[in-house]
């Protein structure tokens, strides 16, 4: 701390003013980039790298605001802090939104082909892709820019396809016809994870099948009447004596010249519909699975955009599946084949990026076996190696890998790293061998088998999750990074995507680097609305966060963010409670200012800093130290909504209600010298009160500590040494002092109040004690506007009085001259009335049953409180009358 500060400050904090100005100040001086420094131990979080088509939304600004906190006070801490930033290539959402662009200019994906395709995707990924990266700078982000990595850079691509490689090798992927689910929008397989349920209100429609060589009819319900022209069987209970005459029959199906078995099966569930099912094998999974045990035609029905295809009769080609459905019902209606229709409630799976009604699909994909893989990323979860905050969290992992699935890894897209695979499509050389797929990274020069040059490679592209979830390692481009570097500390991330990513991630670091991918990780709360509704566009009820940070600055957003969000508790959030963040950051601007422009006439002197001391002194220091050891446990407990509490509790009710007032009494009237050692120890407890709130409000803090004193060119509060606890200065003695002195200025100031005493007015105080000091009477008086205090361990209370008991200590005030006193009692008895009046009404609504009843619950409770309320006040008025005499 120099001689004097640095410059005057003014009178008004301006988030405008000051944002751009040091983040800029931070770049230019490459305050965030990481090297390898093995004298330093790191500690490294990789962002989840949002999609490269996206924009910032109050998702991006709580994840990326906690992540922030803990890389900036480890580097302050003295770690070397590395936090690697990036996007993801996100195949389907780019792939959509590019078709859609080049839709919009008369461009057909399909017409222009791959490569073109492939052009204008990258072209607009470099011209509008990375835009929430720009965003995110507002945000006053500490990434290393320097390291931003892309999913798609060569680097990562190449590592990805060889990942593929290697697992093929290891016999764990492998090519399969299986039932997928198929997104018709992206005309794409997509996995069980991407797919959400939805209830929805539909039909169950009832028809029949004639019974072939009979008259007799079987009736069936189904939900999905457009698949009929694939059924293949119809399914029975073996144990359902309605049905059993009928097994081994076979029946007419309508539209067609086919003829489907009637077979028992354990599966069917007797009371669903009629007890008798239609099965689709090419269109169900659990008709799939029938159709296997009982050998059945699987027939697929839909093109890959589920319109109808050519397994179809000529009327039914071409259309929609829901048009379909519409002429199919109207057809059955019209041959007396429909019975009748019921409405019936049943969940629907929809395609999480296509927003469409997926389709179970038979397709010939590529599958990664995960029984294997998933072990010991179980083990390490359930071990502790990971530890998951909240905890609650494992069991939800746990139920997941208990139960994993092979994962369907290709994608029917273009844009995403392409599977490397290619076939041999040669000429008449070939042989049988020539039938198995060659798996490399570069194109094979000929064919191994026939040495044909003659090759096609897959048309595939792997799930973007196939890509991502290298990315815990493969950020880092060396081997002697990924030593250093890896395994990472944190990852922050949203708990929507722990099977997506976080489970995958540990799966791969696990196999492919032996070691966990992260000690911790952090699942962030889900950001809502007053009405505990998801923020969404579609909804529109989500903020831009960049007309929050333009409103009220990105600090205040920060805070606000972390001061809502419990940890493993959803955060209801409304721009208006960023006036929370708005508050606190002027708060912190006028204390700064107050010392500051003291500053300018009293010298501030480091010598000085350990002289004229007096408790409240040490109680500010025992404040610190206790805030510094209960906010290090909380940090280190992931409690960082606590940890916000933590600060600003020290900050607004110790150091600026406080401290800074109780420091007023001397800087306005004692000599030079105890001046000059009182202002350098509030400056001393002010920057280490800046250090700890800066990685919760940055740019604030910066202002203000370059304020403080004139600093080097480069030097920055981000890289400043963070406070170090010392348990020395932890003084309860002093603590348990000041909160005397504090009941007793409180009580005070709380009697002013409620007799109405006006602020300008002097007032006399008697205190009944027997342990009150000299200099707590002078802090008494200076901030309770006391004319003289009276101290007397056997003083009587004094006539018309009003009076408080703190700590065995009783205070008196005599109201005589400070009041009316009959007025006031005037005032008072004709309160109290009212009160009494609002008692009895508010008390006969809550003894009515009618209300009681029908009344809301949050109704009930308002006025159940109101009444409470009204109770405690009309208790409190009838003592003060008493006082008044």
């Amino acid at each position: 701390m120099s001689e004097n500060p640095n410059n005057e400050i003014s009178k008004a904090y301006s988030p405008s003013l000051v944002e751009d100005k040091w983040y800029e100040y931070w770049l230019k001086n490459n305050l965030f980039h990481s090297e390898v420094n093995n004298e330093k131990n790191p500690y490294t979080i990789v962002i989840p790298p949002p999609n490269v088509t996206g924009i910032l939304t109050m998702g991006h600004i709580l994840n990326n605001t906690i992540q922030d906190i803990f890389i900036r006070t480890k580097r302050m801490q003295g770690f070397n802090a590395c936090w690697v930033p990036g996007t993801d290539h996100a195949s389907i959402a780019t792939e959509t939104k590019v078709a859609n662009y080049l839709k919009e200019s008369g461009i057909n994906k399909d017409e222009i082909g791959r490569d073109k395709f492939l052009e204008y995707c990258w072209e607009w990924t470099k011209k509008y892709g990375g835009i929430i990266i720009q965003q995110l700078k507002k945000l006053g982000v500490s990434c290393d820019w320097e390291r931003e990595r892309f999913t798609m850079d060569d680097h990562y691509y190449k590592q990805v396809l060889e990942a593929f490689v290697k697992l093929y090798n290891e016999e764990k992927i492998y090519r399969g016809y299986r039932m997928v689910n198929w997104c018709p929008a992206s005309k794409s397989a997509i996995s069980d994870e991407e797919v959400n349920y939805r209830t929805v209100n539909g039909k169950l429609w009832f028809f029949k099948y004639r019974i072939d060589d009979s008259d007799e009819y079987i009736t069936v319900a189904t939900t999905r009447p457009e698949t009929m022209l694939g059924d293949t069987g119809i399914a029975v209970n073996p144990n359902d004596e309605r049905y059993k005459k009928y097994i081994g029959k076979t029946v007419l199906l309508p539209f067609t010249d086919r003829e489907i078995p009637i077979f028992a099966d354990e599966y069917v569930d007797m009371q669903f519909g009629t007890g008798a099912v239609k099965v689709t094998p090419a269109h169900d999974i659990n008709d799939y699975e029938m159709g296997k045990r009982h050998k059945l035609e699987v027939i697929n029905i839909f093109n890959d955009n589920a319109s109808l295809n050519h397994n179809v009769p000529d009327e039914f080609r071409g259309l929609d599946r829901y048009e379909a459905r519409e002429r199919i019902v109207e057809r059955l209606e019209e041959y007396g084949l429909l019975l009748k229709v019921e409405d019936y409630q049943t969940k629907i799976g929809y395609s999480e990026r296509g927003g469409v009604p997926i389709e179970p699909y038979l397709s010939e994909q590529w599958f990664m076996k995960m029984e294997e893989l998933a072990k010991p990323a179980l083990e390490a979860v359930k071990e502790g190696k990971i530890k998951f905050h909240p905890d609650h969290w494992v069991k939800t992992y746990e139920h997941w890998m208990g139960g994993i699935r092979d994962w369907c890894i290709s994608r029917q897209l273009w844009w995403g790293h392409r599977i490397p695979v290619w076939y041999c499509v040669g000429d008449d050389h070939c042989n049988l061998e020539c039938k198995n797929p060659i798996v490399s990274v570069e194109r094979p020069d000929k064919c191994p088998h026939c040495g044909s040059k003659n090759l096609k490679q897959d048309e595939d592209v792997l799930d973007t999750w196939a890509s991502s979830w290298l990315w815990a390692y493969e950020v880092f481009r060396t081997e002697d990074e990924q030593r250093y570097y890896y395994p990472t500390d944190t990852l922050v991330t949203a708990p929507d995507i722990i099977f997506f990513w976080v489970a995958r991630m540990i799966i791969a670091g696990l196999h492919f680097k032996n070691a966990i991918p992260f000690k911790n990780v952090y699942f962030t709360s889900i950001i809502r609305d007053l009405q505990g509704r998801k923020m969404s566009k579609s909804l529109g009820n989500s903020p831009d966060p960049l007309d929050v940070i333009s409103e009220y600055g990105a600090d205040a957003l920060r805070f606000t963010v972390i001061y809502l969000a419990p940890l493993g508790q959803d955060v209801l959030f409304s721009s208006e409670k960023c006036e929370l963040g708005r508050n606190f950051a002027n708060k912190l601007w006028n204390a700064g200012r107050f010392l500051l422009m003291n500053a300018v006439n009293i010298k501030v002197k480091k010598d000085l800093i350990d002289k004229h001391l007096d408790f409240s002194d040490d109680w500010i220091y025992s404040r610190l130290n206790q805030t510094l050891q209960s906010l290090n446990n909380a940090m280190e407990s992931f409690e960082i909504n606590n940890a916000i509490k933590i600060i600003y509790s020290f900050a607004w009710n110790d150091f600026c209600d406080w401290y800074i007032e109780l420091a007023k009494n001397r800087l306005y009237a004692d000599g030079e010298e105890i001046k000059s050692s009182v202002l350098t120890r509030a400056l001393a407890v002010f920057e280490n009160l800046l250090k700890i709130i800066h990685p919760f409000m940055p740019f604030i803090t910066e202002e203000l500590w370059q304020s403080i004193e004139k600093r080097q060119d480069g030097e920055s509060i981000s890289t400043s040494q963070y406070p170090k606890l010392n348990n020395s200065l932890i003084n309860l003695s002093a603590e348990r002092e000041m909160k005397f002195v504090q009941d007793i200025i409180t009580a005070i100031r709380n009697i002013r109040g409620e007799m109405n005493i006006a602020p300008s007015k002097f007032i006399t105080v008697y205190l009944k004690s027997q342990n009150v000091t000299l200099y707590q009477i002078e802090y008494i008086k200076k901030l309770s506007r006391v004319s003289e205090v009276i101290v007397d361990a056997n003083l009587s209370k004094p006539k018309a009085s009003a009076s408080a008991v703190i700590n065995n200590c009783e205070i008196y005030i005599p109201l005589e001259g400070l009041i009316d006193l009959e007025v006031e009692k005037s005032r008072l008895q004709k309160e109290i009335s009212r009160l009494e009046n609002s008692l009895i009404g508010i008390e006969k609504k809550l003894s009515n049953e009618k209300f009681i009843l029908n009344a809301a619950k949050d109704v009930i409770e308002r006025e159940q409180a109101k009444q409470l309320d009204w109770k405690n006040n009309l208790s409190k008025l009838n003592d003060i009358l008493i006082n008044l005499g």
